[in-house]
């Protein structure tokens, strides 16, 4: 039996646990990119982490004390905080394995359409939704990054980059779905379903799959960026 207020503390573990342990197998050796994985989590970390703490106070979404350790950073729990360093390395290890053990791009060819469905999606469900505060600003930020990648930015990673988060989204599932009740009296995260769609799956918002979209993108970006100009450790 897990003592209540360690939930949220091994959700972070369990995720990060594996892809931290396999970091330095010698064909993929992960953390050689240590610099761009650093900066892939810091600089979307700092923009979702500022997202969370401000609808926290808007009543968007909350936490259970019931699950946690107590230690608060503003309005954030700790483990808050440990989430978004664990996910986007988890993220970024499946991105890393997948583009080592698949050679080619099983999703180039199809990489504009993915983004631009994507688009007119969230588009449509951000001004459908609007004003519910979670679904607005989720699908509004993932349609705002998915015009640029489609008119601008044009990346040609971005095969991989939806092959990664379709393998992520499974663990994510999981876990998010860990949080969110599935497996607890509780969840240790809830949401006002006032400023959502109420759509669930499993007890997760569906939200939550397009949130993880936009975060990884960004996390991505500045990974690959940071990528390309440092060399890597060998």
């Amino acid at each position: 039996m897990i003592p209540d207020h360690y939930h949220y503390l091994l959700i972070n573990l369990l995720t990060v646990a594996y892809p931290l342990a396999q970091s330095y197998e010698r064909r993929i050796r992960f953390l050689r990119n240590w610099r761009a994985i650093l900066t892939g989590i810091a600089v979307a970390g700092a923009i979702y982490l500022a997202w969370d703490e401000l609808f926290t106070a808007l009543g968007v979404w909350g936490f259970n004390e019931r699950y946690l350790l107590g230690i608060y950073i503003g309005r954030l729990p700790l483990e808050e905080y440990n989430f978004f360093l664990t996910v986007p390395f988890a993220c970024l290890f499946i991105y890393e394995v997948l583009n080592h053990f698949i050679k080619k791009d099983p999703l180039y060819d199809h990489h504009q359409m993915i983004t631009f469905f994507v688009l007119l999606c969230t588009l449509f469900l951000g001004v459908y939704f609007y004003p519910r505060l979670y679904t607005s600003a989720c699908f509004f930020l993932t349609a705002i990054l998915m015009s640029l990648q489609f008119f601008v930015f044009r990346f040609r990673w971005m095969g991989r980059f939806y092959a990664g988060y379709f393998v992520a989204l499974v663990p994510f599932l999981l876990m998010n779905g860990w949080l969110t009740g599935a497996f607890t009296d509780e969840p240790i995260v809830w949401y006002n379903d006032l400023e959502n769609m109420g759509l669930r799956i499993f007890s997760i918002p569906a939200e939550d799959s397009m949130y993880l979209l936009s975060y990884l993108f960004l996390a991505t970006i500045f990974y690959e960026r940071t990528k390309l100009k440092s060399p890597a450790i060998r």
